[in-house]
């Protein structure tokens, strides 16, 4: 019978009980002191037990999710601080009052620049630069550090401390255009030999931080690199986990045990403008989400001052109110005087009003307004240790602080302050003053805050430069020493110039056996990292399941059910497939990893991310541009590609606008190869560059199809027109030596279109068309605005593209399976009439041959377009156009 007790049912009704007595004399014995002293003893007594049996052998109980809101780390267990702390506070003074001049100081003019983020997080930095972040000077990679975007002028003078930057460079703080400034946030493309990651688009971050250690153990398992050393910092903002990439992949680092990672988040309460859980409690809540996620969590809240206090808390009331109070309200605690303190917080119940008595003004102001853990050097050292020392899962340190800490009480906590550009002079006058350092009023007498930095030969100088001495060297540093890959042996691009024979087979499969022959390679083959979300089958790759293998961590711990099959599923420590489920993201945030190892690690690797072509750059269009911003090097694949191959999978998977957005990235060189041997020579160009004696820091997108045809052999002279975006594919014949004529260009698979269309226009019409193939239209066109840009300047310089087309007869009809803006980025360079024909609109689930008509790229649509065209020049009768229609039904 069910206890009344007790709910209607438990889950442990299923599972028998070996002894009931028992089991009811534990419930009875905590009944009873329940009854004797109270829930809260009682609830206390049960972690205490649970404690206990999570630290004895072969006791299985699953963890509390949510912790009292008190430190994980109690003051008498915290270790040795290592450190000067008196010399430590000096540092961290003169950085504060740096990141504060230099923003205000180009607050002049008008450029605004954030000072309350650093503020709150200075000592989170600065125990990090003394005692725990390697530099790149060893013999390994270091460790990798992604800081707050927002931080970033308390990254900056700390460089001005270490000498790495002048005042004049502090003075050109987001003024760029001269080509000696600053970058307003973390951008390794801006200024490549300091930062490493672009973070400040919030929740990328967190989300490449994960996977960068998770690659960094990919390098190890796989013999490229000894990665062991190296530790993944990620400096995170409590307003920026509400980003959903800043959580999607904590299972992740989780089930792989990622102890080389560690997350700091910032908890000072405040987003952008205002808290970021006015009626809830961020910490709770983080820690409830990485604990259940399989993190180690270290909650660093409160300072030193409120260890007396809690002292006195022998029932419990202190904490339960702590936990009870929500956010919005502790921000107001951080502004408000001694009185309201203790009427509101100390006056909810008699054993807090007993607590505050003992309390005085002095006391209750400093617990509130300046006692929070991440403001003391001993408390972040601390949970830096803990986290380091942690082995089997990564390790989250929520630290509490008060964002524009140090700023005065117009910065202090305050809802408006990320919005608060600069310092007046009597802010600053009393900043330095609770500093304590040493800059007489008559230094700050013109409106003109002064930078300062101690002596070279002071010990606050000569103590940093110990301490990164030790640390090997700077941080943050980006240092590239990687050595150019040899070019692969030309036999394997030689397969795809040849053709298909008599086989069809899609570009998709053709660039699947070009990277299985280049994976081979004696040289560079081990380099290859495939990455792909979750549909390897659908792009024909199962084929390198035995041979590649898929990485995992544990190996294979299981019988896979294909194990009897040829391409079964394989699972390696060392494998070199990175499968990654139903995550672009996350998979781009591999590519990303790999595709930067060549700085990071001194390893360059050549990945290669397929993904269906409709999920790639419409999902993660953001992620690509910090893949840019990176300097990332690699192989985009968008398969799948186009609007109308992807028979009857309909709108969400018909891809007509990729190429669109790629184009908007300068990094990315997009093209839409139709044949195989147009897919060889783009790879092998892509090698060259990327990889090469002169690499550059570009990735290329090329969209394949799954769309089976005769691949043809490569014509001759044909490689700079692929390159380039455009080349003559098929002269049309003749019917008579005065046919009209037209010229149709193509991308991908409507170059079959075209193809068919130019029989068409032939043996139906009497017009004789050339067919041209354009790999890129994005090439063509910034090709067009550099030589624009030139002619500004004095240079006779002629776009390629019109070129080309020179002297070509006949209007132009360009065809592709994209929107029409794909190809008119072109027609301002094209002298002859201009036709584009697209797939503008959402796709339709059909036949491929139904959903092209319905968007009027089918051959006989492209004739019809053209007979137009020429009927406009007076070329055909306007009767022929209308013939035309009724003939092919349109």
């Amino acid at each position: 019978m069910p206890d009344p007790v007790r709910l209607p049912y438990s889950q442990l009704d299923q599972l028998p009980d070996r002894d009931p007595e028992e089991t009811a004399e534990w419930r009875e014995s905590l009944d009873a002191v329940t009854k004797a002293a109270g829930p809260h003893r009682a609830a206390y007594l049960m972690r205490r037990a649970l404690e206990h049996t999570a630290r004895t052998e072969g006791t299985a109980l699953p963890s509390l999710l949510e912790t009292d809101y008190v430190n994980t780390i109690p003051t008498s267990a915290e270790p040795d601080f290592p450190g000067d702390e008196a010399l430590e506070a000096r540092i961290t003074a003169w950085n504060r009052w740096n990141a504060a001049a230099m923003v205000t100081r180009g607050a002049r003019y008008g450029l605004g620049g954030h000072i309350a983020t650093f503020a709150s997080a200075a000592w989170l930095y600065e125990t990090g630069f003394q005692h725990f972040f390697r530099g790149k000077e060893g013999a390994d990679s270091g460790d990798q550090l992604y800081l707050q975007g927002h931080a970033s002028p308390g990254i900056y003078a700390r460089a001005f401390l270490d000498g790495r930057l002048t005042e004049e460079q502090l003075d050109h703080f987001r003024q760029e255009a001269g080509g000696a400034g600053l970058p307003s946030y973390p951008h390794p493309r801006r200024l490549p030999w300091l930062w490493e990651f672009p973070t400040v688009s919030m929740g990328l971050g967190p989300l490449s931080a994960i996977y960068q250690a998770r690659f960094n153990r990919y390098l190890e398992h796989r013999g490229i690199k000894d990665t062991s050393r190296s530790r993944v910092w990620a400096f995170l903002g409590d307003g920026e986990m509400d980003e959903p990439e800043s959580t999607a992949a904590l299972a992740l680092a989780g089930r792989e045990g990622l102890d080389n990672l560690t997350f700091v988040i910032n908890c000072n309460l405040q987003r952008l403008d205002g808290p970021v859980r006015p009626n809830f409690k961020i910490v709770q809540e983080l820690e409830a989400q990485f604990r259940a996620a399989g993190w180690n969590v270290v909650k660093s809240l409160w300072g030193r001052a409120w260890d007396e206090v809690f002292a006195q808390d022998t029932d419990g009331a202190l904490v339960r109110r702590l936990r009870e109070v929500p956010d919005a309200q502790f921000q107001t605690y951080a502004t408000r005087d001694a009185a309201y303190l203790r009427d509101h917080f100390f006056g909810a119940d008699a054993a807090l009003r007993a607590i505050g008595r003992t309390l005085s003004d002095a006391k209750l102001l400093e617990l509130f307004q300046t006692s929070r853990a991440g403001h003391e050097p001993r408390k972040v050292y601390a949970a830096y240790r803990a986290a380091v020392e942690h082995k089997g899962a990564p390790t989250v340190i929520l630290a509490q602080t008060v964002k524009g800490y140090t700023l005065g009480a117009g910065f202090e906590s305050r809802n408006a302050n990320h919005q608060m550009k600069k310092l007046t002079g009597a802010e600053f006058r009393t900043m330095r003053d609770l500093l304590e350092l040493p800059i007489p009023d008559s230094a700050l007498a013109d409106g003109l805050v002064p930078y300062r930095r101690p002596a070279e030969d002071s010990p606050e100088m000569r103590y940093l430069r110990e301490r990164r001495a030790a640390l090997d060297g700077p941080a943050p540093a980006r240092k590239v020493v990687a050595k150019p890959l040899p070019m692969p042996a030309d036999k394997s691009f030689d397969a795809l110039k040849k053709g298909s024979g008599s086989q069809e087979i899609a570009t998709t499969m053709a660039f699947v056996r070009l990277v299985k022959d280049l994976m081979r390679d004696k040289e560079t083959g081990r380099r290859w990292v495939p990455v792909v979300p979750d549909e390897a089958r659908t792009f024909g790759m199962e084929s390198l399941f035995p041979s590649a293998g898929l990485y995992s961590p544990l190996g294979q711990t299981y019988d896979p059910v294909d194990r009897d099959q040829l391409l079964y599923y394989k699972e390696a420590k060392d494998g070199q497939i990175l499968n990654e489920g139903i995550t672009e993201a996350g998979s781009l945030a591999d590519f990303t990893a790999a595709a930067t190892s060549y700085a990071t690690h001194g390893e360059p690797m050549i990945p290669f991310y397929i993904f269906y072509s409709m999920f790639g750059w419409q999902r993660t269009a953001d992620q690509f541009w910090a893949l840019a911003d990176q300097l990332g090097r690699g192989f985009v694949i968008g398969a799948t590609a186009g609007r109308t191959t992807m028979t009857g999978e309909g709108l969400q998977h018909a891809d007509g606008h990729s190429h669109l957005i790629a184009s908007t990235n300068p990094a990315a060189l997009s093209y839409d190869p139709a044949f195989a041997y147009e897919v060889a020579v783009i790879v092998k160009e892509g090698l060259r560059r990327m990889y090469g004696p002169d690499a550059e820091d570009v990735f290329y997108y090329l969209t394949v199809y799954n769309e089976t045809k005769v691949q043809p052999a490569m014509p001759a002279g044909v490689e700079e027109g692929i390159l380039k975006g455009l080349y003559r594919y098929q002269e049309g014949a003749r019917p008579q030596a005065d046919s009209p004529r037209a010229q149709l260009l193509a991308s991908g698979t409507a170059v079959h279109w075209i193809l068919e269309a130019q029989r068409l226009l032939a043996a139906d019409w009497g017009v004789a068309a050339d067919v041209w193939s354009a790999p890129s239209w994005t090439e063509l066109r910034r090709d067009a605005l550099e030589c624009d840009a030139a002619r500004l300047d004095g240079e006779d310089r002629i776009p390629y593209v019109t070129r080309a087309l020179s002297g070509a007869p006949g209007p132009v009809v360009a065809v592709s399976d994209w929107m029409r803006a794909v190809p008119d980025q072109i027609a301002p360079w094209v002298e002859q009439d201009w036709v584009s024909i697209g797939t503008d609109g959402f796709g339709l689930s059909d036949t491929r041959d139904a959903a092209r008509r319905h968007f009027g790229v089918d051959p006989q649509s492209v004739v019809v377009q053209t007979l137009a065209a020429l009927a406009r020049r007076g070329e055909v009768k306007p009767e022929t156009v209308k013939e035309a229609r009724e003939r092919y039904g349109l």
